[in-house]
């Protein structure tokens, strides 16, 4: 019989998290804990690091996510295993799971099989306060605003213009649009508002890209919160905001340290979206990281058209991050559904419909080394791949100039990824990375965007309606050329139509809005449908977790 994920988390044996801290060599009053098995590691001491040097860093990303399942996390855990058990120092980092996936449609986000981290239900659920903390200091700006201008609005605050939204950290669509402050003058002025997910929230961006506590402060001081009616920009340091905001945050921006199945150490750090934020883990974790392990594996949400592009482009840009090599994952089950079989027959060999789907993944490779990585290709197994099938992809894949590596991490933990970390390890000592971003600062803000839809995406061109090409010359005229672009998209498809899979040629990137996200420093443009607030899937996954008689979580995961 099978176990379920949740079932091999509870078998796991883990050690007490000030072992796996003494592993990586923090001291243990450097670490703060929270409960036996996982903890906070000190600024003061990720500050004591700086002069280290840095170890090599491993990007994990993927294929344009399918319902047959990919497993980047799972092989981003895998991997890190795999690399200590041949030897290697090797940490991972990882993003927080936002609760809204959890209780909706995705599941948990820890890994799965024997390729884990633990403990799996603290960190699905509420972990160490990080997103309630996020939330927080969201909803205390949010407030200081109505606040302002119920008590006379001094600096002239246009309520029609109020960029600034609400956050919660759970799916609810109802909560997309909504008006505040009605029931009288009591209650201030009312006004159009709206929520979104706090993984998409501009403070998730600017927590995962501060690197210590005043880089955080001037950051949540630079947000524009809304506008004057001369267009003017109204900043949170205005409305002295930030000082309060910090002080929720101070203990969250410390790294969350836990571990593998296997006791290896793990960062699970912050944990922005990928298909509406920039879908990393925090810098603090990550430059932490690589001052205390000689490999770092971290991962970008969902396809690499949109984690991986953004790890490029936004996360390295900021951070001065220069990665070693990048693995894109993808399922022979994948490939056949990106083919066009149907997830039903999944388990019947289909040797056209796999060469048809691996397009999506040579796509990927092609896009990751425009951005000078090196690239290798994990083929996460199931049982029901043939030999001919994986054959069918090495060989399109070998015409790249890329050795695709098969792994069963998710069934035999590190043991299964072995010869994935020995080819990692041998990519790197090679010495070809040579990392640069997609496109240059100075280029206008919406060739940039032509930029990412062209070279990524291969659209023909961008669509944008007049609305949003004068905002974006508006904040060019504001001396904002220079930020980055994050781009929320679908996640299932290169293109906006969620059904185009494959290697979609021949659309056009169509851009409805495009909000300025001033402390995080990039712009979001999204395109199509996209929603920054999700919204709960029919049957939600909420409706099978509860607790037995024992006391223990079921129907997580």
């Amino acid at each position: 019989m099978v176990k379920s994920d949740i079932e091999v988390a509870r078998e796991a044996t883990m050690k007490p998290i000030m072992e796996v801290g003494a592993k990586l060599g923090i001291p243990a009053e450097s670490m703060d804990p929270y409960g036996h098995y996982k903890a906070k590691v000190s600024m003061d001491y990720v500050a004591s690091l700086k002069d280290k040097p840095n170890g090599k860093l491993i990007l994990v990303t993927g294929i344009n996510p399918t319902a047959a399942g990919e497993g980047k996390t799972t092989t981003s855990v895998g991997l890190t295993d795999a690399l200590n058990r041949i030897g290697e120092n090797s940490l991972v980092c990882l993003r927080e799971p936002s609760l809204g996936p959890c209780f909706g449609m995705k599941g948990g986000a820890a890994g799965g099989g024997y390729a884990q981290v633990v403990p799996m239900e603290d960190i699905n659920l509420h972990f160490t306060g990080d997103f309630h903390a996020i939330a927080a200091a969201n909803n205390l700006l949010a407030a200081m605003i109505d606040n302002h201008i119920y008590w006379g609005n001094s600096l002239e605050i246009d309520q029609r213009r109020v960029s600034w939204k609400r956050a919660v950290d759970m799916n609810d669509r109802a909560l997309r649009q909504i008006t505040n402050s009605l029931g009288g003058i009591a209650n201030g002025f009312a006004r159009e508002d709206g929520f979104d997910i706090v993984v998409a929230s501009e403070v998730m961006a600017i927590f995962c890209l501060a690197t210590d506590i005043d880089d955080l402060r001037s950051r949540l001081g630079n947000i524009i919160v809304g506008y004057t009616r001369e267009r003017k920009p109204v900043y949170a340091r205005e409305l002295e905001a930030d000082g309060a905001m910090t002080v929720l945050l101070k203990d969250a921006l410390a790294p969350n340290l836990v571990q593998t199945l296997e006791n290896n150490p793990a960062f699970i750090h912050g944990g922005p979206f990928a298909n509406i934020a920039h879908g990393c883990n925090s810098v603090t974790a990550t430059t932490t990281a690589l001052k205390l392990a000689d490999y770092v594996i971290t991962e970008a949400g969902f396809g690499a058209d949109l984690g991986a592009e953004k790890f490029f482009d936004i996360k390295c840009r900021k951070a001065g991050l220069r990665p070693d090599a990048a693995v894109i994952v993808g399922t022979v089950r994948a490939f056949k559904m990106h083919g066009g079989v149907a997830k039903e027959d999944l388990g019947t060999e289909n040797i056209e419909a796999v060469r048809k789907g691996v397009s999506n993944i040579e796509r990927h490779v092609e896009n990751t080394k425009k951005f000078g990585v090196p690239v290798i290709v994990a083929l996460n197994r199931f049982i029901t791949d043939t030999d001919a099938e994986i054959a069918a992809v090495r060989e399109v894949l070998a015409g790249h100039g890329v050795d695709a590596v098969t792994c069963t991490h998710w069934s035999d933990g590190g043991a299964g990824t072995e010869d994935l970390a020995r080819k990692v390890v041998e990519v790197v000592a090679e010495g070809k990375a040579d990392f640069k971003p997609l496109y240059g600062d100075d280029l206008p803000l919406l060739e940039k965007i032509r930029t990412i839809a062209k070279e990524i995406y291969r659209a023909d061109d961008v669509t944008a309606p007049p609305a949003v090409k004068s905002q974006l010359k508006a904040w060019e005229d504001m001396g904002l050329t220079h930020l980055p672009i994050c781009i929320a998209k679908t996640q299932y498809s290169f293109s906006t139509d969620p059904n185009a899979k494959g290697a979609p040629t021949g659309h056009e990137l169509p851009i409805r809005e495009v909000r300025l996200s001033n402390g995080a420093e990039f712009i979001v443009a999204v395109a199509g449908d996209i929603m920054t607030m999700p919204g709960l899937p029919r049957v939600p996954a909420a409706t099978k977790i509860t607790i037995n008689d024992a006391g223990e979580v079921e129907g997580l995961f």
